[in-house]
């Protein structure tokens, strides 16, 4: 599992709900602040097409599961504690909120589009969730611009008047966040401002440190208890403010997808995670039959929960990640076949793939095959989403 979606929220939206939902865990869930004080790690999983039935085959998967064709491939989920006003100052359990939002490498921002909680976490009525959106995103901003001043300040006193490039030292300052030299000085320059921080005023440090947090802890929308009217309320307003055009925003309803998960555990129902439908197995009470009749005008209405496409979004578009296979055409000796699934970076090489999997097959690296293609292919070749991969090594 090499990526870790950061799930984010302010208390009582319903964020260890969605954790739960996307992880079958047993975390606390209560409509009270700090229900959670310490990070949560599950094992969540992203939805890719099974490349096993090309070939006449069925997969072994080593982690996760196949079901009807879709492979369920894990990834880690941490359900990131502590996000109140004032986090970047210290306030709620900022510093530690930080640290771990920090290490992961997309966020899913839950937000309770009912507009019944504040920015606190306390039940109110006609709250607006643009509020909540602002205030992470504040919150961050804040964070991102201490660490630029720190830079810019490294850049002033650093090399006792040597000549030396602003951008190099802002990105050693900011190296945490994974952005290069260049990647800095693209973004300097792309905002129009001059690669000399004494032209900087407050507004051009704020937007620099915030069009850099935009680029590196990249965000999904969450809009949870979309199953309610007044989240349905909230929806066309939010969604089409020209303020919020750079985020996306997927309709949720983790309610749902935890009811409909445990039902199938239960054998009361069948229900494949991310699907638009599900069916009732078992004689129900009249009262829970109907609230499932509910969940299914819901999915039909959305085209699911919400809960699958969230992560999909984060890893697969906000990411731009890819999912490879390794493996050969036909089954090993011992009947396995395409046991293993993993996401990479977008653009990642074939060689990059044989890294990824050991630093010995890296290093040993020869060529590549396109099972699909039949075709080598060289070690600068970029792999494409669902390729089929063998890797030919000296190790």
């Amino acid at each position: 599992m090499s990526y870790k979606i950061g799930l984010v929220g302010k208390p009582s939206v319903g964020k260890s709900t969605f954790f739960n939902a996307a992880t079958m865990n047993d975390v606390p869930e209560g409509a009270y602040p700090f229900t959670t004080i310490d990070p949560s790690v599950g094992e969540a999983y992203v939805r890719v097409e099974c490349a096993a039935p090309e070939f006449g085959h069925t997969c072994t998967p080593n982690h996760g599961y196949c079901t009807d064709g879709v492979r369920f491939v894990p990834t880690k989920l941490v359900d990131v504690a502590g996000l109140v006003p004032g986090a970047h100052e210290g306030k709620g359990l900022g510093n530690q909120f930080l640290s771990d939002l920090n290490e992961t490498d997309v966020l899913v921002h839950v937000v309770d589009f009912t507009g019944e909680t504040d920015l606190e976490g306390e039940p109110t009525d006609d709250h607006d969730p643009r509020e909540d959106i602002d205030f992470l995103e504040n919150e961050l901003d804040m964070w991102y611009l201490d660490v630029l001043e720190k830079g810019i300040d490294r850049y002033h006193t650093g090399y006792d008047g040597a000549e030396r490039d602003i951008e190099a030292d802002l990105a050693e300052q900011l190296s945490a966040f994974g952005i290069s030299e260049d990647e800095v000085k693209q973004v300097i320059l792309t905002l129009d401002l001059a690669l000399d921080p004494d032209t900087w005023d407050a507004t051009d440090r704020e937007a620099l440190a915030r069009e850099i947090r935009i680029r590196t802890k990249p965000m999904v929308i969450a809009a949870n208890k979309m199953d309610t009217e007044a989240a349905r309320d909230n929806w066309e307003r939010v969604t089409t403010d020209p303020a919020y055009e750079h985020l996306t925003f997927v309709p949720v309803s983790a309610h749902a997808e935890k009811a409909l998960k445990q039902g199938d555990e239960q054998g009361v129902l069948e229900y494949r995670p991310g699907d638009e439908d599900f069916e009732v197995t078992a004689d129900l009470p009249e009262e829970k039959a109907a609230g499932l009749e509910r969940i299914r005008e819901f999915v039909h209405a959305y085209g699911g929960t919400g809960v699958q496409e969230v992560l999909e979004t984060a890893l697969f578009g906000e990411l731009d990640a890819i999912a490879v296979f390794p493996g050969a055409s036909s089954p090993q000796d011992d009947g396995t076949f395409l046991q293993d699934c993993f996401v990479l970076p977008g653009g990642s090489t074939a060689e990059d793939f044989a890294y990824f999997l050991h630093s010995d097959i890296g290093d040993g690296f020869l060529h590549a095959h396109n099972i699909r293609s039949g075709r080598q292919v060289g070690a600068d070749t970029e792999l494409d989403h669902r390729d089929v991969i063998e890797i030919t090594t000296t190790n």
